[in-house]
């Protein structure tokens, strides 16, 4: 990859790979920090990663590091241990963006940022399994779940949403 070719890469792909950190750890400066390392890592092998298959080493690698972040800090979300009564509210709310961030963001991490690949990113399924390592059929399942608690979360919150 050329000079030219890694700032195109910059451009083209720093504003999709901060939204997908972002949503996953909602923490502006510790996103950029993984961004930041991300590109970092890509700057090492500019000349060992071509052009086309960037998008994918930035977004396998971006979130290899986020899982590493999220490991130290320690921050794991059991759904098991979410409380159902927690997950019911009075409040109106005008946004339903608002509401469905705020029932992915009690998705487990694993869950969340396949969920966030596929419905935000819009890799295929393929993609993100060699992101995460996972097998097709486990993305599958993941993404099914996150939807299905997404979707219980929104019949369950008694939550008004308004246009």
């Amino acid at each position: 990859m050329t000079l030219l070719e890694f700032n195109q890469t910059v451009d083209k792909h720093s504003d999709g790979l901060y939204r997908f950190i972002l949503k996953n750890i909602r923490n502006s400066d510790k996103s950029k920090d993984i961004i930041q390392d991300t590109y970092e890592k890509l700057w090492r092998k500019v000349d060992e990663i071509p052009f086309d298959k960037a998008k994918s080493y930035l977004f396998t690698s971006a979130y290899h590091t986020m899982i590493d972040h999220i490991r130290k800090e320690k921050v794991k979300v059991d759904i098991d241990m979410i409380n159902p009564n927690k997950l019911s509210s009075t409040y109106d709310y005008s946004n339903i963006k608002e509401v469905v961030d705020k029932a992915a963001g009690m998705l487990p991490e694993s869950q969340r940022s396949v969920l966030m690949l596929r419905d935000y990113e819009g890799y295929s399924y393929k993609e993100i399994a060699d992101i995460t390592n996972l097998s097709e059929a486990q993305v599958k399942v993941y993404i099914f779940r996150a939807r299905v608690f997404i979707k219980e979360y929104l019949q369950k919150a008694d939550v008004t949403i308004m246009s």
